[in-house]
């Protein structure tokens, strides 16, 4: 049976994990009846027999007083009243005795009647006294004979509830067990499409190139799901796509009338069209500045199109001396212009990186130093381990950043107030 919903694969497992539980009731609520019954029955048997048998020995003790005084007054009043009781005691006795596996005291105990049966008033004394003792030592064993038999069946009832509750331990356990089983598929058949979906979910997070596919079978709810996050991973696709290249034709159509102005305020500063007093020089100074501040930033919107871009670091265990040699070389004019030099401290022989990025860090790093710096100032740079963290110190000596600008430096493009200021797009 195929399960199209959510609710109904829940509902089924909740059903399917309860039905051992409800045989375990049932059978525990049959077993609970069944020894009810049982109990019940053979207390009212052990009541009846108890009763029958003090009937018995009412009855005898009559028995041996009507005896007695018949052969003293032999009256046939009395004789008739014997009989009658003898009656309703052998009665009694076949009651008794067919309960009794061993019918020897029994039998004795009939002769004994019969023989009273027959007494007559010129019996002798002795011989009377010798058969009354027999037929009360007859029905003492027979009375003993049934307390056994009680006291066994008893323990009939008790082994039989011990075997009765350890057959429901273990059916307990069993059907536990089972339930047990039960709850694990259940759970795993509900929480498979759910780990579905989150891979799902995982993957357009990694922005990966290819989602799994769509379940063919599960809960209908779940599909549709699936169905939505990769109609939404195909609209984050073609935003990207729109994003990049939105920031790359904007970079390249900025850069086209920039260089015009930038080629112009040259043209003037060279004062190639005429010649240029001092204020209009401190106005084309304002100028070129701005244009190369504007081409700077074109850069690094660039820079930062390409860093969006490189989503997933090549990771590499790169030689820090190696690299840090490489970058200096590469720096080396530009710190010789500007007359910093370098205070450099290297503590670790390698780290794990994507070296392209880190030297990306390095260069966005040296270029506000040397542009934010005191010129002639030295420019520190310290690579050390902290626990299992690798620092890179990079300072400067310069005009301090406000405490209030501080939390602002790393947001992207952002520039301090003040040309001393350090920008954060340096660090992006």
């Amino acid at each position: 049976m195929q399960l199209n919903s959510l609710r109904q694969l829940t509902f089924v497992s909740f059903v399917v994990v309860l039905v051992p539980l409800a045989a375990l009731v049932g059978y525990s609520q049959y077993t609970l009846t069944n020894i009810a019954e049982v109990t019940s029955s053979e207390a009212e048997k052990s009541i009846a027999v108890i009763r029958t048998l003090n009937k018995m020995e009412r009855l005898a003790f009559d028995i041996e007083r009507l005896v007695r005084q018949f052969t003293i007054v032999n009256k046939p009043t009395l004789m008739n009243l014997i009989a009658e009781n003898t009656k309703r005691f052998s009665s009694q006795q076949r009651v008794i005795c067919q309960l009794l596996s061993d019918q020897q005291n029994c039998t004795n105990l009939t002769s004994r009647i019969g023989w009273i049966k027959q007494v007559t008033p010129q019996v002798d004394p002795l011989l009377l006294n010798a058969q009354l003792a027999d037929f009360s030592q007859n029905l003492n064993e027979v009375s003993v004979q049934v307390h056994g038999y009680l006291d066994t069946h008893v323990q009939k009832q008790q082994s039989y509830v011990r075997s009765v509750q350890q057959n429901q331990f273990w059916l307990t356990g069993l059907l536990l067990s089972t339930s047990i089983l039960l709850i694990l598929f259940g759970a795993r058949t509900i929480l498979k499409p759910i780990e579905k979906i989150e891979q799902v979910i995982g993957a357009i997070a990694r922005q990966a190139s290819s989602l799994p596919i769509i379940s063919s079978s599960g809960p209908k709810e779940l599909i549709v799901v699936e169905h939505q996050l990769h109609n939404l991973a195909s609209r984050l696709t073609q935003l990207e796509k729109l994003r990049t290249a939105l920031l790359r034709h904007a970079s390249h159509e900025l850069k086209t009338p920039l260089a015009s102005i930038k080629e112009g305020c040259s043209l003037l500063t060279e004062q190639v069209v005429g010649p240029l007093n001092v204020e209009q020089k401190e106005v084309m100074s304002l100028l070129n500045s701005s244009t190369d501040r504007l081409n700077q930033l074109i850069v690094q919107l660039l820079d930062y199109n390409l860093l969006l871009q490189q989503a997933n670091p090549k990771w590499e265990l790169v030689d820090t001396k190696r690299l840090f040699a490489e970058f200096v070389t590469e720096n080396s004019l530009a710190l010789k212009q500007h007359d910093h030099k370098l205070d450099m401290k290297i503590e670790v022989q390698s780290i794990l990186t994507d070296v392209q990025l880190y030297r990306r860090i390095l260069d966005n790093l040296m270029s506000n130093a040397i542009a934010h710096g005191i010129k002639g100032r030295p420019i520190t740079i310290h690579l050390y381990q902290l626990d299992n963290t690798y620092v890179l110190d990079f300072a400067n000596r310069g005009q301090k950043i406000p405490e209030q600008q501080r939390d602002t430096l790393f947001q992207p493009f952002y520039r301090g107030k003040g040309s001393e200021m350090i920008e954060s797009s340096a660090l992006d």
